[in-house]
C-alpha cells in the first residue's frame, strides 16, 4: 500500500516543489528604491565631477617645530583665531634654565664692558701720583747719600764696593720713578681700545646667545599661520607632539568664511572643460541644496584619482584634473571634508550646424 500510493506522491509532491522554486528564483528581483534621489544636472550637455569641499586656506595641517611634551593647549574645536594667536605650548622649563644663565653671562660681559670704558677710576689715581713722590723722594735721598759719598777726599775713607753699590742704588731709584711714572701715564690713558673691541665682542656673542634661547623658547609655542577656525585637535596636555610631516596632524585649520570645492574631473574630460563655463554642486545625497560656483583656479598638473565616491563602477586608476571653486557658505548646511557633485556646463557641445557637402560638378558626356 504504502509502495503503491505514497511513494509516487512524495514524488510528485517533490517535483511540484522543484518547479515552483525554479519559477520564483527566475523571477527579476526589483531595484531597490535609493535613500535619495540623484542630483539632476540643470545643463543639457555637461561635464560631471565629485568635490571635496576645503577650507579656502586648504586644510592647513598645523605641525611643531620641534618634539616635546604638550603643556598647553590654548584653542577648542570651532575656536576663531588670527593670524599669530597661540595654539599650544610645549614644555620649555630646560630653556628657561638656559635663558638664566646666558642672561647672566651677559651681564658680566656687559660689566666687565661698562668697567673699561670707564676706566680711569677717580680713586685710583691719587695712590698713583703718591707713588710717584715717594719714587722721587727716594731718589733724591740717594743721590744725596751719593753725592756726600764721593765728596769724601780721603778715598781710603770708603771702599770701592761701597761707592759702586751706592751708585747702583741711585740707577735703581730712578728706575723705579720712571715705572711710577709710566704707569700713572698708562693708568690715564683709560682702557686699550683692542681690549675695549674684545669684550665687545663677549658683549654680542651673550647677546646673540640669549636671543637664540629666545628663539628656542618662542618655537615651542606654536601659532596660527593665517586666520581661520579650528577644524580639528588631536593633542592633549601631557602627550607627546612629534614634529615632521604625520598621518594625523596635530591640529587642523582653516578659513570658513569662503569654502572652496576642489573638482575632479576625469582626464578623458579634460579637453571638453572651459573656465568661464557656469557650474553647480549639489551636497552629496541631498539634491534640494545647491548653490552656484564661481571659478578660482585650475592645478593644471593632472594627479592620480585619490578621492573615491564608492561607485560600483567607479575607476581607480584614472587620472583627474583638479578645478577649485567657490562659494559663499552663509546658512548653506555643509562642512569641510563632505563631498558634492558638481555639474560643469559642456560648452564644446554646442557646435555649429556643418556646412552643407559640395558634390563635384558632373562631366559631361561626350556624344
Amino acid at each position: 500500500m504504502i509502495r503503491k500510493y505514497l511513494v509516487p506522491a512524495f514524488a510528485i509532491a517533490g517535483v511540484l516543489f522543484a518547479i515552483w522554486t525554479v519559477l520564483q528564483s527566475s523571477k527579476p528581483i526589483p531595484p531597490s528604491k535609493p535613500i535619495a534621489n540623484p542630483a539632476q544636472s540643470p545643463y543639457s550637455t555637461k561635464i560631471s565631477g565629485s568635490g571635496i569641499v576645503e577650507a579656502n586656506t586648504r586644510n592647513i595641517a598645523i605641525g611643531t617645530h620641534v618634539s616635546g611634551i604638550v603643556t598647553r593647549v590654548f584653542v577648542s574645536v570651532g575656536s576663531r583665531v588670527k593670524a599669530g594667536d597661540p595654539l599650544f605650548m610645549l614644555d620649555d622649563r630646560k630653556q628657561q634654565a638656559d635663558l638664566n644663565v646666558r642672561e647672566a653671562s651677559l651681564f658680566e660681559a656687559k660689566t666687565r664692558l661698562k668697567r673699561l670704558q670707564e676706566a680711569p677710576r677717580q680713586e685710583e689715581l691719587p695712590p698713583a701720583h703718591e707713588k710717584v713722590k715717594e719714587a722721587d723722594a727716594n731718589l733724591e735721598d740717594l743721590r744725596l747719600q751719593l753725592k756726600t759719598v764721593e765728596s769724601i777726599a780721603d778715598k781710603r775713607a770708603i771702599s770701592l764696593e761701597e761707592l759702586n753699590r751706592r751708585r747702583y742704588a741711585v740707577q735703581a731709584a730712578e728706575a723705579r720713578l720712571a715705572r711710577a711714572r709710566s704707569d700713572l701715564q698708562l693708568l690715564e690713558a683709560g682702557s686699550w681700545k683692542q681690549d675695549i673691541e674684545v669684550v665687545n665682542a663677549d658683549v654680542a656673542r651673550a647677546e646673540a646667545e640669549v636671543k637664540l634661547t629666545r628663539v628656542e623658547i618662542e618655537r615651542l609655542t606654536v601659532r596660527a599661520p593665517v586666520a581661520g577656525e579650528i577644524l580639528q585637535i588631536n593633542i592633549r596636555p601631557g602627550e607627546f607632539a612629534q614634529s615632521g610631516v604625520l598621518a594625523q596632524p596635530l591640529l587642523l585649520l582653516g578659513n570658513l568664511d569662503r569654502l572652496h570645492v576642489r573638482v575632479d574631473i576625469d582626464e578623458n574630460d579634460a579637453w571638453r572643460y572651459m573656465r568661464d563655463a557656469p557650474a553647480t554642486a549639489f551636497i552629496r545625497g541631498q539634491p534640494n541644496f545647491k548653490t552656484d560656483l564661481k571659478f578660482e583656479y585650475v592645478e593644471s598638473y593632472v594627479v592620480p584619482k585619490r578621492s573615491l565616491t564608492g561607485d560600483s563602477n567607479e575607476r581607480v586608476d584614472t587620472r583627474v584634473m583638479q578645478v577649485i571653486y567657490s562659494f559663499r557658505r552663509g546658512q548653506f548646511p555643509i562642512y569641510p571634508g563632505q563631498q558634492m557633485d558638481v555639474f560643469i556646463e559642456d560648452r564644446t557641445s554646442r557646435s555649429a550646424e556643418s556646412p552643407p557637402v559640395q558634390k563635384p560638378p558632373l562631366k559631361e558626356k561626350k556624344p
